[in-house]
């Protein structure tokens, strides 16, 4: 009996302990619990999840646990939930701290996991860049100037800042979970032609962008054009000089001056300001005058200017005897040309003075009498057939021709007849300069 006894003690043991262990399961798991990160060093900006496992598993599928997060001591969610998992869709660096989890199966049995320290990394700031709108640089006053500070790397809060200068007067800062920031100028003046940069940190040190020139142009105003002669009035001879200017307007200018709608000449300002044109003033130069300036932004015109110029007594006999030359050359052109051939022609083959001096009408027309004519009655020369003979002397053959006698009364006094009966008389000069003696006969 004894013996049998000894042998049932085991088995005995054995059913006990499983009732045991029937009676007891669900108070006893789970035995441990786990806190799983995922990923285990977090990025900035990037998801993270939390898991919370049990060692061992349960091991009736009827049993029914519920889990819930921490951090720092403050749940994470609303209310305890069956899911063992919590997704985080973006931690930030204030995200770092101490985490665990919670399961229950009964609000008396709650078990804890470890607790597991997360540290959210970040990623420093990376490629700052400065752009403008409008691009280029060039603005013209009154625009708006937008700057526009980007990175291309870098996580969390970003500080933006903005700078104007070389010594980087702050103009502006920002911060803010992103990776641009942009900074207004609504009216833009020509104070704020200068060079600009922008800064970006997020923590790990600020990094600096390259400087970007911006130039504010002011376009021309209205110019002022100045006639300024020697004298009280402007004269012909005189130097006048036309002094054209802004007053406002970025350099360079280029002046253009006019004269009755006719381009006389420009200048250039380089570095802003008026310029002077000189002009010797003649009769022609008086009108109307006008400048021009165009500073590439826009062209402006000046008021009209009259100018009347004052010519002396002489020189206006002179301007008026040109006009007059003028306006019959124009129309007697072609004459004069046949004229001057005709000189030519003389000059080569020589020259033929033709003079007729005919005596006055008589009542009764009378036969002349040629050559030679003793007749006392009064004599009137009739030149004729005065020719260029070779060498240098000129021979001309004086004809006189014979008139009708009239009554003794009406001989005109002082008229001696008797002492000139020679009815040809030659004449021999000496030749005269052949060019004076063709202007003449062309006279």
């Amino acid at each position: 009996m004894r013996e049998h006894l000894q042998f049932q003690y085991p088995d005995l043991v054995l059913m006990l302990l499983r009732l045991l262990l029937l009676i007891c399961a669900p108070l006893c798991e789970p035995t441990e619990l786990f806190l799983i990160v995922s990923p285990s060093q977090p990025i900035e900006g990037n998801s993270m999840t939390l898991a919370c496992k049990t060692e061992p598993p349960p091991r009736k599928l009827d049993v029914q646990l519920q889990f819930r997060f921490y951090k720092d001591g403050r749940p994470l969610g609303l209310d305890w939930d069956s899911i063992p998992e919590l997704w985080i869709p973006a931690v930030w660096r204030e995200d770092s701290g101490s985490y665990w989890c919670q399961a229950k199966t009964t609000p008396l049995r709650v078990k804890w996991s470890h607790r597991v320290r997360i540290q959210v990394h970040g990623v420093p700031i990376s490629n700052v860049n400065l752009e403008i709108q409008p691009p280029g640089g060039y603005l013209m006053e009154g625009e708006k100037l937008v700057l526009v500070c980007l990175v291309t790397g870098g996580t969390g809060d970003i500080t933006f800042f903005w700078y104007k200068g070389v010594l980087g007067l702050n103009l502006e800062t920002k911060t803010q979970r992103s990776l641009m920031a942009t900074f207004e100028i609504p009216v833009v003046r020509e104070s704020d032609s200068e060079q600009y940069y922008c800064a970006a940190d997020n923590g790990y040190g600020p990094r600096l962008s390259e400087l970007v020139n911006i130039t504010v142009r002011i376009p021309v105003s209205h110019p002022v054009l100045t006639l300024r002669a020697p004298g009280a009035q402007a004269v012909v001879g005189d130097v006048m000089e036309l002094h054209c200017e802004v007053w406002r307007g970025s350099a360079p200018i280029l002046y253009q001056f006019y004269h009755e709608d006719v381009a006389l000449g420009s200048s250039s300002a380089p570095s802003g300001g008026g310029v002077s044109f000189n002009l010797s003033l003649t009769a022609e130069h008086s009108g109307n005058y006008y400048c021009e300036a165009n500073n590439g932004l826009v062209a402006q015109r000046s008021e009209v200017v009259p100018l009347n110029i004052i010519v002396p007594t002489e020189d206006r006999k002179e301007v008026l005897t040109s006009r007059v030359m003028e306006v019959l050359l124009g129309i007697s052109g072609p004459t004069t040309m046949a004229l001057l051939f005709c000189c030519w022609l003389k000059r080569k083959i020589g020259f033929m003075y033709f003079c007729v001096c005919r005596s006055l009408p008589s009542p009764v027309p009378q036969e002349s009498t040629y050559l030679n004519s003793q007749a006392p009655e009064q004599l009137h020369p009739d030149y004729e057939n005065v020719n260029v003979v070779s060498g240098d002397e000129v021979y001309s053959l004086v004809y006189c021709v014979q008139q009708e006698q009239q009554p003794a009364a009406e001989e005109p006094p002082g008229m001696h007849t008797g002492d000139k009966n020679s009815s040809a008389i030659y004449s021999r000069l000496k030749k005269a300069d052949l060019t004076d003696v063709d202007y003449e006969d062309v006279m």
